[in-house]
């Protein structure tokens, strides 16, 4: 935790710099909901196919997800949504004659049903 889930357009698969992105973005999670950024996990979906508005070929998006153990109160959430968007614009160079609507939503994960297991296996 947090779980963090992001689709974005195929038309960005050059375009937006992943690695960088979740690099980047783990520690500004961590520190916003003061947790660890060992715990951050982030997937990545190229979406190959969606219609974005009106179906025009020059527009793409970027979807972030967070989900994070419930308890976080508004303000939180809202700082947290706003430094993710930061974190995602830095990371997508434009792309000439394309639109990139990115977005985020802050979700809670039921901190009493959440469970997690961790398995070390020694080298």
């Amino acid at each position: 935790m947090p779980h963090i889930v992001v689709e974005y357009s195929d038309t960005l698969t050059d375009a937006f710099d992943r690695p960088g992105f979740g690099a980047a973005l783990h520690p500004v999670v961590a520190k916003t909901v003061d947790t660890a950024v060992a715990g951050c996990k982030t997937r990545f979906r190229r979406m190959e196919e969606a219609h974005l508005a009106d179906g025009a070929p020059d527009l793409a998006m970027i979807h972030i997800e967070v989900s994070i153990l419930s308890g976080r109160d508004a303000g939180t959430k809202r700082e947290l949504s706003a430094a993710v968007l930061e974190v995602a614009r830095a990371h997508v160079s434009p792309v000439p004659g394309l639109t990139v609507q990115t977005t985020v939503d802050v979700r809670d994960l039921d901190r009493d049903c959440y469970e997690k297991h961790e398995a070390v296996h020694p080298a």
